[in-house]
């Protein structure tokens, strides 16, 4: 049995276009995440701003015995 050829040429370019849509959802997510990151990454920046203010006061405070 003969394969046409119009049924593969339809099928890949159906195939194309269905990767085309693929790559940009990809790049959309990837700046997503890119974004997520930056954000963690300030986020524990900030943590550990906040941490070492609370060591710093607490090596000031006067011990209670």
């Amino acid at each position: 049995m003969a394969i046409d050829l119009e049924v593969l040429k339809s099928e890949r370019d159906r195939l194309k276009e269905g990767l085309r849509e693929a790559e940009g959802e990809l790049r959309k997510l990837e700046a997503q995440l890119k974004v997520l990151r930056q954000r963690e990454i300030q986020t524990k920046r900030e943590i550990e701003a906040v941490s070492t203010l609370i060591d710093i006061k607490d090596s000031r405070e006067p011990k209670a015995e």
